[in-house]
């Protein structure tokens, strides 16, 4: 490393814009029609994002959380039933399957990649267990092999929450692909954004037609006298909301050529200083968006760990601490959860005991900075441990 610069220089901004988002924006609002039943925006998005993605059955929806929800409620979720989710994850996992009244049970992640353990998941399932949900922590895909086979041998859905991996490839493949249900967020910090929303790809038709009754209402495409056929809510993306997605689409490819370029570098940097351990890599996701560049630092405990994050954050380099192991959440209690205790569920997760106290992500906009300024974050971070 080549000194111990004070700051880092600055990064580039995000969201990033421009004048494909204005002429979206100005199309949707001269077409008319704001909504998606009589605008083309959301239709033409869904076509393009699940082309992309491997599928063509894909439905845009509010945000990241409601595709979960809407995901889980056409897989059966529901009162009674089990959704087996990783414990470190946002908490959006967990709580899109406690909204329909379901129990999520809190499993065990690897301690290199931060995913589901697959072995995990197996002793966690149960007669109850309706889904597998494993999250494609910042753009690694989870152990889609074992988990594919996990559950065609238990005979229960497998839903991945790709919300960190979009144009992600696990053997070649991107997620809508892979036979599953995958659903996707377009919030504010993501890989593409419009503040907010969410889309869900399907591998057939008939799982998106259900999907779509449900997102609207219970209530038919062509409807014209209220036949809501079953139940649902009002999960429908405005037509401005995918006007600014079809904006960033055509972005992606080229955004995530350059994080794939900037994390092997930045990785390596960060492995030779003391005490640091980058996320690992499974060769199997050949492609990887970087959704966060993440590291842990073992034993550093979570009052230094806070310090180290608002010293980079003083010093340009923008850092969070990670997720909270999700049963350490008061959120997770107050909705249908495990009937055993938060120190039993920690004693069969102690990786994520590790990871969620000693980890350190970094937005993705560094990773589309310069190879400069990835030796500078490495600099920085080096300087800050010292001290």
């Amino acid at each position: 490393m080549s000194g111990q610069p004070s700051t880092v220089s600055e990064f580039p901004e995000w969201p990033q814009y421009g004048d494909e988002e204005r002429t979206g924006l100005i199309r949707a609002l001269e077409q008319g029609q704001w909504w998606r039943m009589g605008g083309s925006e959301v239709d033409s998005f869904e076509r393009e994002f699940g082309d992309y993605h491997g599928s063509p059955h894909a439905l845009a929806v509010t945000n990241g959380t409601h595709a979960l929800e809407v995901a889980l409620e056409v897989l059966g979720v529901g009162p009674g039933t089990e959704v087996i989710v990783p414990a470190f994850t946002f908490i959006s996992s967990s709580l899109a399957a406690q909204r329909l009244g379901a129990v999520a049970v809190p499993v065990d992640v690897d301690l290199d990649t931060y995913c589901v353990d697959p072995a995990a998941v197996e002793a966690a399932i149960t007669p109850r267990t309706k889904v597998i949900m494993p999250v494609h922590m910042a753009g690694q895909f989870a152990d889609m092999d074992a988990l594919d086979k996990l559950a065609a041998d238990a005979g229960v859905a497998l839903l991945q929450d790709a919300a960190h991996a979009h144009g992600a490839q696990w053997r070649g493949r991107r997620a809508g692909a892979l036979g599953s249900v995958a659903a996707f967020s377009f919030q504010n910090g993501k890989l593409m954004t419009a503040g907010e929303g969410g889309a869900v790809v399907f591998p057939d038709e008939e799982l998106r037609e259900r999907a779509f009754l449900v997102h609207s209402c219970g209530r038919p495409r062509t409807d014209r006298e209220y036949l809501h056929s079953t139940t649902g809510s009002n999960y429908r993306m405005s037509e401005f909301t995918a006007a600014v997605l079809r904006a960033q689409l055509p972005r992606l490819d080229e955004q995530i050529a350059l994080r794939e370029q900037r994390w092997p570098l930045l990785s390596s940097l960060l492995a030779e200083i003391p005490g640091v351990v980058p996320q690992a890599t499974d060769p199997r996701t050949d492609r990887n968006p970087h959704y966060m560049a993440m590291f842990r630092i073992p034993g550093i405990g979570i009052e230094r760990r806070r310090a180290v994050v608002d010293a980079l954050i003083a010093r340009g380099v923008p850092a969070f601490v990670a997720f909270r192991a999700i049963y350490r959440c008061e959120g997770f209690w107050m909705a249908d959860a495990s009937d055993e205790s938060v120190e039993v569920i920690a004693a069969r997760c102690p990786n994520t005991e590790q990871i969620h106290s000693d980890c350190v992500w970094l937005h993705h906009r560094t990773l589309l900075g310069t190879e400069q300024q990835m030796h500078e974050i490495a600099a920085v971070l080096a300087d800050v441990l010292a001290g």
